[in-house]
């Protein structure tokens, strides 16, 4: 069995402000020359998430800095190497929200798997649709449809003729009609797909169409 290389190899955690203060050069010889990760708190709630390469020098400066009155307690992580120190920090600064943290982590070649999910879901949603109201489940071959405002309709591979739309939300009933381009006309405006109509209808920024 093949073995998993080790990212963090020591930790200290849950050390008051004044420990590090008083007894800095005995947590020095522990971190010297280590990169890492370390997380300041107040009160027992995480305040601030940071990575160096040098962690004595960045926590010795974090006594004295704007954050120094923000803090009392911290951890801190040490990891084999610095390759993927950055990246480590973005991740947990996007699970965790500080108060100390002006920026929000960012990933520099992940692949943002939201788009591919939207799509899917509403080909998805689409598909329920077209067997509630008994149409085709295949897309009828046709030509390409022309583009509204730079965008395709996305039912216009699924409707033959146009279709008007009923729904219910907070106690008021609304209504749309597909045309057979596939766009979806609502209270006067053109969309191109039902998360956007829906997302209007319901005074959302997103919606997935339902």
């Amino acid at each position: 069995m093949a073995r998993h290389s080790q990212l963090v190899c020591r930790h200290l955690e849950n050390v008051s402000r004044q420990a590090l203060a008083k007894y800095q050069h005995i947590i020095r010889q522990y971190v010297r020359n280590c990169p890492g990760v370390y997380a300041l708190y107040r009160r027992g709630k995480l305040y601030y998430i940071g990575l160096a390469s040098n962690l004595p020098t960045r926590l010795g400066h974090h006594l004295k800095d704007r954050h120094s009155q923000s803090w009392d307690r911290f951890s801190v992580y040490l990891t084999i190497g610095d390759t993927h120190l950055r990246e480590l920090e973005s991740l947990v600064l996007r699970i965790v929200k500080t108060k100390g943290n002006k920026q929000k982590g960012k990933f520099i070649k992940s692949e943002d798997l939201r788009p591919h999910f939207t799509r899917d879901a509403e080909r998805s949603w689409q598909l329920e649709m077209q067997e509630m109201v008994g149409l085709s489940a295949r897309p009828r071959p046709q030509a390409q449809p022309a583009a509204v405002d730079g965008r395709t309709p996305v039912l216009a591979a699924y409707i033959d003729a146009p279709l008007k739309l009923r729904a219910r939300c907070k106690g008021e009933t609304m209504h749309a009609t597909v045309s057979r381009s596939g766009t979806i006309r609502f209270n006067g405006k053109v969309y191109t797909s039902p998360s956007l109509a829906g997302a209007a209808a319901r005074k959302y920024r997103t919606c997935n169409g339902e």
